[in-house]
C-alpha cells in the first residue's frame, strides 16, 4: 500500500466517523454520503493535494457540500 493510499484510507475512516456522529447516521449511510461527494472525488485525486490536509479541514468542505445540496 502506498503512502497516498494509506493516508486516504485513514482520512476516509475519520470522515465517515465524523459524519455518522454529527448527523446520527449508520456507518453505511455515512459511507454512502462520503463516497458520492465531490469532496471524496477530490480526495482520491493526488493532484489536488487534499490528502495532505487534516480530516477536520476536509470535513469542512464536505459539510459545505452537504448543506448546499451539491452531493452527486
Amino acid at each position: 500500500m502506498s503512502d497516498f493510499d494509506y493516508m486516504n484510507e485513514c482520512t476516509t475512516r475519520d470522515l465517515v466517523t465524523m459524519l455518522a456522529e454529527d448527523y446520527h447516521l449508520t456507518l453505511p449511510e455515512a459511507m454512502d454520503i462520503l463516497y458520492n461527494s465531490e469532496t471524496f472525488a477530490k480526495l482520491q485525486d493526488a493532484q489536488t493535494g487534499l490528502y495532505f490536509q487534516s480530516p477536520a479541514y476536509i470535513y469542512g468542505y464536505l459539510e459545505q457540500e452537504i448543506k448546499s445540496g451539491q452531493l452527486r
